[in-house]
């Protein structure tokens, strides 16, 4: 036997990660488990690669810029990712990374360790696909490093936590593995995803930066400007 859950809905943008699944039944463990469904709304093509929870219209994302603290970078001193707990198991057997596969992937199917043993995820980044789970990472829209250079090396270790486990916000994103090592802590001023993808990162980059009250520095805010420039009115 094994504990089978069906999901209710892609989170969106204040939903509650609770929504994410209805209910667990005890079900005779098959060789390989389906992932759930995703609804159409969000089908995974390659005209419309958003599959992160909706970050704020761009209007909304310019005034959440406007309240952001200008500042210099943090030390480093004392980083380490370790002080940011992840991936978390989220419910059963699945962790953060798992359920992230699941949600950005198309006709992802997974084991009873709710690994991911086949599907195809698009790479919004890079505008590649990817057929095997090996070759994606979720990325951190707002990387762990760079948070802390923003004020997140005064959070407690449960703060960080939530954060770099956060599937409500626009935070977390597979991506494929090129993309995301080329990307690494780096800001927007110092590195982008391709033009067609630029609002969309500004938009997600901007809103956690905002929600959890993080600074910017002025190249950054700068080129988030500029990637802003590109959303269709």
């Amino acid at each position: 036997m094994t504990t089978t859950c069906r999901w209710r809905s892609i989170a969106t943008t204040g939903a509650a990660l609770a929504a994410l699944f209805t209910t667990c039944a005890a079900t005779p463990a098959p060789a390989a488990v389906a992932a759930p469904e995703r609804p159409a709304a969000t089908a995974h093509t390659a005209a419309t690669p958003l599959d992160l929870p909706e970050p704020s219209p761009a209007a909304v994302a310019r005034d959440e810029l406007t309240t952001l603290t200008v500042a210099e970078p943090h030390s480093m001193d004392g980083y380490s990712r370790a002080k940011f707990p992840h991936w978390i198991r989220q419910y059963g057997k699945c962790d953060t990374r798992e359920v992230v596969l699941a949600r950005d992937g198309k006709d992802v199917k997974q084991d009873e360790e709710c690994r991911a043993i086949s599907g195809t995820w698009y790479s919004p980044y890079d505008g590649k696909t990817v057929d095997a789970a090996s070759g994606i990472d979720i990325d951190h829209i707002d990387p762990l490093a760079n948070a802390w250079r923003s004020g997140a090396d005064e959070w407690t270790t449960e703060r960080r936590r939530e954060f770099a486990n956060d599937l409500t916000h626009p935070q977390l994103i597979a991506v494929s593995a090129s993309s995301n090592r080329q990307k690494g802590d780096q800001s927007p001023d110092q590195w982008r995803p391709r033009l067609a993808y630029w609002c969309t990162y500004a938009r997600a980059w901007v809103d956690v930066k905002y929600l959890y009250r993080l600074n910017i520095t002025e190249p950054e805010r700068a080129a988030l400007e500029v990637m802003l420039d590109t959303c269709q009115p």
